[in-house]
This record gives structure tokens, sequence and C-alpha cells, in this order.
């Protein structure tokens, strides 16, 4: 059953979106390096507490992704208004599937948040892009300046994303000093400790793709409904996420159906 199930989301991934004999597949479909979207929401050139890093059409992303986004965004704002706004770099194409700079981003589940920073002094600037943090909190621009990372506006977003359970984030991926610091910082201010041990699952340096110490990789899981749909999340699936069914569905005929169409 799984196998099939695996097979529908290959061969989702090669046709690119719905069939006319398959209509109903519709969404995040597929892996997150593997897998396309349709009917993604588009994120805003800017909005209260965020702008696009980029003016391009990689920013297309599963209605709960943007929602998740726009969210935390506002939460932080809110928080600090008189600050910078967060910068949102990629999401997904329009129809998902491989974009360049990614090896995932695929499927609309997947998007970049650039680190909020501040002078070494403290006070809280715009991103001036993609900064390599190092243990200390500290990097290095392209005109040899040093910015430190804005622990404290990082920490809120990081807060917001987790506990957003509409959202239903699976991982939250920096660097592991990244994670050190923030996780600190919310300890030293006396964090609810649900929160702050929910970020410390999410928080996760990845194994197999860069460190991300420059940028944090917000990645949501898939509902019950959606994997029904062709939708795989892959991976852990956290205790306070929703259930998925413990039979997976397996469609011999839709699946035969869609080997006939593919090129």
């Amino acid at each position: 059953m799984r196998a099939s199930f695996a097979a529908l989301a290959l061969l989702t991934a090669c046709i690119g979106a719905p069939t006319p004999t398959a209509p109903t597949l519709a969404g995040s479909l597929g892996l997150p390096h593997r897998g396309t979207l349709t009917h993604g929401a588009g994120l805003p050139l800017e909005g209260p507490g965020f702008r696009r890093f980029r003016k391009d059409d990689i920013r297309f992303g599963h209605p709960r992704l943007v929602g998740a986004i726009t969210r935390a965004a506002a939460a932080v704002q809110a928080e600090r208004p008189d600050s910078p706004p967060l910068v949102v770099a990629d999401l997904s194409a329009p129809l998902g599937g491989k974009i360049v700079r990614h090896r995932s981003h695929r499927t609309g589940r997947d998007a970049d948040l650039l680190l909020f920073v501040t002078t070494p002094d403290g006070r809280p600037v715009p991103s001036p892009g993609f900064l390599h943090f190092g243990p200390d909190g500290l990097a290095e621009t392209e005109d040899g300046d040093f910015v430190a990372l804005d622990v404290e506006r990082t920490w809120l977003l990081v807060r917001a994303l987790a506990a957003d359970d509409e959202a239903l984030v699976q991982w939250l991926f920096v660097a592991r000093w990244v994670e050190a610091l923030l996780i600190e910082h919310a300890l030293a201010r006396g964090e609810d400790d649900a929160v702050v041990r929910r970020a410390e699952r999410l928080l996760r340096q990845p194994s197999d793709s860069a460190t991300h110490d420059d940028h944090l990789h917000v990645r949501i899981a898939c509902t019950a409904a959606e994997e029904a749909q062709g939708c795989i999340s892959g991976g852990i699936r956290w205790d306070w996420l929703p259930a998925l069914e413990t039979a997976l569905p397996s469609d011999e005929s839709l699946i035969a159906a869609m080997l006939d169409e593919a090129p």
C-alpha cells in the first residue's frame, strides 16, 4: 500500500499538475524534494512586518505556509513595532517542481526566512541578505562590517511559528549554534516551558545540506486529508500534530490512468 502511495507521488511529480482522469489530485503533492504544487498562495511583495528578498515568482506556497509566515511576521512586529521587517526569501514556484538554489522547495511547504540582525551595539537594522553567523552570533557583511544576530526578534519569530497550531510546522532548519543562542535566550527570559521544548524539537541543523547559519528554513507537515491526496510529509510526525490515518489510500486504477498519461 505504501509503495503504491509513493508511486502516486512520483507520478504527480512527473506530470506537474492534476490530469483530466485525476482531477482531485491538487495541493502539495509528493515529497519536499520531489513533487509539485497546485492551488498555491502567493506571498505579496510586502505586508505587515515582512518584505520579500527577491522580486521573482519563487513566492508560492501552501496557504498554511503563507499564512504562518504572515502571522509570525505580524506577531514580531506587534512586539517590536519600530524594528525593520522580516525578510522572506524563497518559497516555491507557481506550480512547484525543481527550482534554482534548492534541492527541496518543490511542493509549497518550504520557505526561507532571513535572520534578524542588529549592529554590534544592539540597534536593529534591516537584513542585508544571507549572512553566515558564527557561534559568537556575529557575521561579516560584503562591505567588511559586522552585524550581530538579533536573538530577541529571531526567538520571537521562532516562538510564533512553533506555537502556530494552524500551520503544522514540522521543522525549523538552522545551524545548531544559532539554535543554542535562541534556546538560551528563551530560557533566560522565562518563556513557557512547553513552547521552548517544542522549539527545541523543531529547530534542527540539517544533516544532508548546508548548515543553515544564514537563514531559517521553515517546513510544514501534511494534514491527514492532504496525505490522502498525495502529500507526503516524510520524517518525524510530532505528537502535537494531528494524527494521520493508519492506512494510506492506494487507488491502483488512478495510478494506472496516470501512467497512461505521463509523458
